[in-house]
Formats: structure tokens, sequence, C-alpha cells
């Protein structure tokens, strides 16, 4: 059975851009021969490939040839590069890249800069949960990762990046009202928390920690920005864990403290890539281990 690349090129673009309409425009066809080239390949499979919803899915089958369209996109961009056949008129790719909330704010963008001063390929960089990523990988959305899952994605390959360290932080004023006698569950009840989002389960983890399985339902703040995290446990607002990177400053400068000693935890982090020999896959992973080595990751000695 052979499939045609247009066919492919359609199923990917629709999941990617989440609607037939938005795919139309970057193929620059109509939605209806998008709708057209979607059914052929269907009926060709013989099994769904799409839910056409808003945004649209691909189904589980339908995944496997997302990969396999992104996959080929990747090495025929690498192959034109090596003939010389990479410029102006060439299709132009663009690498699709999980990367979590805190190491965007961090490390990685040294990993993106590196990158673009070794290749004219772009990166789309998704900003998803460090616990979610490789969620993404699965499904064929993203061609790499930044995950806190060690073992391998069916045909990814792996790279140990090392640790980000978290503490739990708050002002000294906050800590003076909440906890001067002491973080119990009595207090962590009382005193507000900061939270990312539904998927943050780093402030309960420290919480079990201190409560065991008491229930735990203190005021929240909901706030998905790292940087705003940050201001925000500066401000007074609540207690967080806040990545040492981005305050490690006010933490010396006695601007923040921890709850308590040892009021750490430290994430394990890894590079999940698609297992394709692509000479600009090759080169982002070069370039994030590289700056992960740099940016401040915990390593085991």
């Amino acid at each position: 059975m052979r499939i045609d690349h247009g066919h492919l090129r359609a199923l990917a673009a629709v999941v990617r851009e989440g609607t037939f309409e938005r795919a139309a425009a970057v193929l620059h066809v109509t939605p209806s021969a998008v709708s057209q080239r979607i059914k052929t390949l269907e009926e060709r499979m013989g099994r769904l490939l799409v839910q056409r919803t808003v945004p649209a899915v691909a189904t589980a089958d339908g995944q496997v040839l997302v990969q396999l369209a992104e996959q080929t996109a990747l090495l025929e961009h690498d192959a034109l590069g090596r003939l010389g056949l990479d410029g102006d008129a060439a299709p132009q790719v663009s690498l699709t890249v999980a990367v979590n909330h805190d190491s965007l704010e961090t490390w990685f963008m040294e990993a993106a800069r590196q990158f673009a001063s070794r290749s004219r390929t772009t990166l789309e960089l998704q900003s998803e949960d460090q616990d979610h990523t490789a969620a993404l990988l699965r499904n064929g959305t993203v061609l790499g990762a930044v995950t806190a899952m060690g073992d391998p994605v069916q045909g990814c390959r792996v790279h140990a990046l090392g640790s980000m360290r978290y503490v739990a932080t708050c002002t000294p004023a906050f800590h003076e009202k909440y906890f001067s006698s002491g973080v119990s569950a009595r207090t962590l009840a009382r005193a507000p928390v900061l939270v990312f989002n539904r998927k943050d389960a780093m402030q309960a983890r420290f919480a079990r920690k201190v409560m065991g399985d008491e229930p735990w339902q203190p005021p929240v703040w909901w706030l998905p920005s790292s940087r705003a995290f940050v201001q925000a446990t500066l401000d007074g607002l609540g207690w967080t864990m806040n990545p040492l990177p981005l305050v490690q400053q006010a933490l010396q400068a006695g601007d923040l403290v921890p709850l308590r000693p040892r009021a750490t935890e430290d994430v394990p982090l890894y590079w999940q890539h698609w297992g394709v020999n692509s000479e600009a896959l090759k080169t982002l992973t070069d370039s994030v281990l590289a700056a992960a080595k740099a940016g401040g990751l915990i390593r085991r000695r």
C-alpha cells in the first residue's frame, strides 16, 4: 500500500492547526480540498484518522500517520539542505517542541539561541507542564520535548538533562504571619498558596509531606506564569514552590525565605525526541544538552 504524501501533509496540517480552515490557509488550498484529501486517506486506510472536533484531534491511528508526515517533511528538508537546495524556494520546516514552563523561563531560550546560530530551521515552542509534555510526543503533536518522564516514548530517544530544583518560598512577613509556629497541617490549611494551573501538583506534594493523607484545601491563587509566580511570592500573596534559578538572588538577599529547612524538591528533566536521523534534530539536541548543562540544572555526582 502506498500513501500519498499530499494527503499526509493535509492530515498533519489539520492536527497541527486545529481546524480544516486554518490547515487550508497553510497549504494554500480550499477547506473542501483539505477535507477531500483527509476523506480519501481515511478510505484508503479503512479507519477514522481525525476527530472532527474543535480543535480537530488525531485518532490513535491518525497519530501514527501524523508522525510519519512530520518525519517525512523533516527528512526532505535535511536532504534538500545537503544538496544545497535549501534556498528561499525550498519548503520551510519548523520543528515543533514542547517545553515545560519553568525551563522556558530559565535555560531553554539559550538552547534556541544556539540552534538559531547553527541552523536556518525555526522552532515552534509549545509550553506545557513537565509531567504532561511526553503526551504531546505520543500523539505526534511535537517531535521533541523537555519532560519529567525518563522512560522513552515509543520510537523516541532520551537524554538526561539534570534536575530543576524547586524551593518552597515566601516573604519573611508572610512566614511570620502564617508559619511563626511552624509548618504544620494547621498552618498549611490557613496560608494562601500560589498554584500555576490544575496540572500543577507540586505544592500539593510538598503539603502531603507534612500532612500525610489529611485533606488540604487552602486559599489558592491560580497564576499561570512563572515570572508572575515569583513576583506574586515577593508581593506576599502566598507561598509556593519556585524554581531555584528564578529566586536564588531573592533568597540570598533575604527578600524570600524557605518555609522550613530542606523545603526543596528536585524534578529530573529529560530531552526526548523522535528517533529520526535528521541533521536539524541532531543540531537541536546538541543545543538543548549544552544549554541545560550551562543553565543551572542540578546533576548527580
